[in-house]
């Protein structure tokens, strides 16, 4: 049976580094799940930096939803531990895909995103416990900041951060990283 590690943490503080250290010591055959998609130059450029700077013999599976797809891709279902690198950028992602007016919808039509969006990540969580996969989840921790001024920053952060807190409640293992530093939060 697959642990399930959740890191966190600010902008810049070492999650990826110290979620790539952490899959090192649990696994053997390393897969890499991309969730980022190119939106502008700027994204492609920090795309391609990311591509560059993992190593080359761990395979990228560029996917932020429908992870069951992901069951009948042999490649995918030999690796015993994933790198899901982040969460945060999924939820934007989810959020975006949907025929949404963040800043006129009702509070009920973001209820339903944000159902859509943990039950994508309930799907996650529930494959890998199904094929014993390790799986470690970066994402940002997107609470310790000022209140956004606009509607779609506050709603993307309510969500995000209600996300991170089921996350932590299925993970084995949480970890916040501030300044490179890992800090204990929960550990089975």
């Amino acid at each position: 049976m697959g642990k399930i590690i959740m890191v966190t943490g600010g902008a810049r503080s070492g999650k990826s580094a110290f979620a790539e250290k952490k899959v090192l010591e649990i696994g053997y055959k390393i897969g890499y799940m991309a969730t980022a998609v190119v939106t502008d130059e700027d994204m492609a450029k920090r795309i391609e930096h990311h591509k560059a700077s993992r190593p080359k013999e761990w395979p990228t599976f560029e996917r932020y939803k429908a992870f069951e797809a992901l069951k009948k891709d042999e490649d995918f279902l030999s690796c015993d531990t994933l790198i899901f690198d982040c969460v945060t950028t999924a939820v934007t992602s989810i959020m975006l895909d949907e025929p949404v007016d963040y800043d006129k919808d009702s509070q009920e039509i973001m209820d339903k995103v944000e159902i859509l969006v943990k039950r994508e990540l309930a799907a996650l969580l529930d494959m890998v416990t199904v094929t014993g996969q390790n799986l470690v989840l970066v994402t940002n921790e997107v609470g310790l900041g000022i209140v956004p001024p606009y509607r779609l920053g506050s709603i993307f952060r309510d969500i995000a951060g209600r996300m991170n807190q089921y996350l932590a409640s299925r993970a084995d293992e949480v970890y916040f990283i501030v300044s490179g530093f890992p800090m204990t939060l929960k550990q089975s």
